[in-house]
């Protein structure tokens, strides 16, 4: 498949302790570190974007009342614990790492600059970008496709718990379809649950793929960093 520059997209839920459905699970973020970091090891440039939803959701029944910057700022505080989780993680697995965020914290990891990033893959370390894209009403799934654009990235691919992208509900339609692959304008017309219309829309102005792929299978991850067929490809 050659070697690939991708952005990995992780919702918070993904670091979450399975039995709870929040918090972090080292045994979780351990595993998911090392199909990282042995991709990292066959030569791929892997930027990683992370979520927080295990710890603050901005839009949840938690937040009802806040107001909704307020809240969205929590959620990205939130994503750098993740992030922090995750290179701690990564670096135990062999495979160096930094944090880049969208609002300093100094202390903790470095600012996002471009370039920096960039560099920082030519280097074969993996980039973690943290905090959102910095601003209130947006979603780390369009943080994923605007980092991906940014980086000049090949693919957005899209870490779920479910096998990829379905022609309809499968919890409420017991005969649907999962789809190999689908367009960018099915999945806004549909409203078919991929990622929200802003970050469809960004990767489709950028003629930039999505894989979604279930995340819980081993070697998923690996494997779609690789380029293997896993999941659904939305283009």
């Amino acid at each position: 498949m050659g070697v690939r520059r991708v952005v990995l997209k992780l919702s918070g839920e993904a670091f979450a302790d399975p039995e709870i459905g929040y918090g972090i699970d080292p045994a979780t973020v351990t595993r998911v570190a090392e199909e990282i970091a042995l991709a990292r090891r066959e030569g791929h440039e892997i930027g990683v974007v992370v979520g927080g939803g295990n710890i603050f959701r901005g839009v949840s029944s938690t937040a009802k009342g806040m107001d909704r910057a307020s809240a969205d700022y929590m959620g990205m505080l939130a994503t750098v614990i993740n992030a922090m989780a995750l290179r701690d993680a990564l670096e135990r697995a062999g495979a160096p790492c930094r944090v880049q965020t969208a609002i300093n914290i100094q202390q903790v990891a470095e600012p996002y600059i471009r370039l920096r990033a960039i560099r920082h893959l030519e280097k074969g370390r993996v980039v973690v970008f943290a905090a959102g894209t910095g601003n209130p009403f947006f979603t780390t799934d369009t943080t994923a496709a605007l980092r991906a654009a940014e980086i000049g990235a090949s693919i957005v691919l899209k870490a779920t718990r479910v096998d990829g992208v379905y022609d309809a509900d499968p919890r409420v339609d017991p005969d649907a379809q999962l789809l190999a692959e689908v367009g960018y304008m099915e999945v806004l017309s549909k409203r078919l649950e991929v990622m929200d219309s802003t970050a469809i829309t960004m990767c489709m102005d950028n003629d930039l793929p999505i894989r979604v792929f279930n995340m819980m299978t081993p070697g998923a991850i690996a494997g779609a960093i690789r380029g293997e067929a896993v999941g659904t490809l939305v283009h």
